[in-house]
């Protein structure tokens, strides 16, 4: 069996466990996918555990910011907590978009801890075919 490791995403973790939790000043990084899809530009972000209040979408020009933040649980008094890997804090990520898609249009959902933005692609940036006009025949120059 193949494995495939990944040190960059070790030392991801590292950094991110010795920096501590993201602030809102210095937010942690979040993972996403970005794709077309027919007629819209698509982009997926993970964000598990994080409820879809604590999620904030703003489109200012062509710069899409996505801001989460994954609290912790609520927790009796009397448990005691042994282990803990799974990131709190503030997550971010900036996204400069094509003066091509449509941002008048954006479609968010979130589901299963993943945020869905669909983003069509504005129509004169659409393939089209240009049709050739037939001219009436030769012209002569004279003179």
């Amino acid at each position: 069996m193949l494995m495939r490791t990944d040190p960059f995403r070790e030392l991801d973790r590292l950094t991110q466990h010795l920096m501590g939790p993201g602030t809102w000043s210095r937010p942690s990084a979040m993972p996403m996918d970005a794709y077309r899809d027919g007629e819209d530009y698509v982009v997926a972000f993970d964000l598990p555990g994080v409820t879809a209040d604590a999620i904030d979408i703003d489109v200012e020009r062509n710069m899409l910011t996505v801001k989460a933040e994954r609290r912790p649980a609520a927790k009796a008094d009397d448990v005691q907590m042994e282990l803990s890997e799974r990131p709190l804090g503030v997550f971010s990520r900036q996204i400069v978009l094509a003066d091509t898609l449509d941002t008048e249009r954006i479609k968010a959902d979130y589901d299963a801890g993943v945020l869905t933005l669909r983003i069509p692609i504005a129509e004169r940036a659409r393939p089209r075919k240009i049709s050739i006009g037939v001219g009436s025949g030769r012209q002569e120059i004279s003179g």
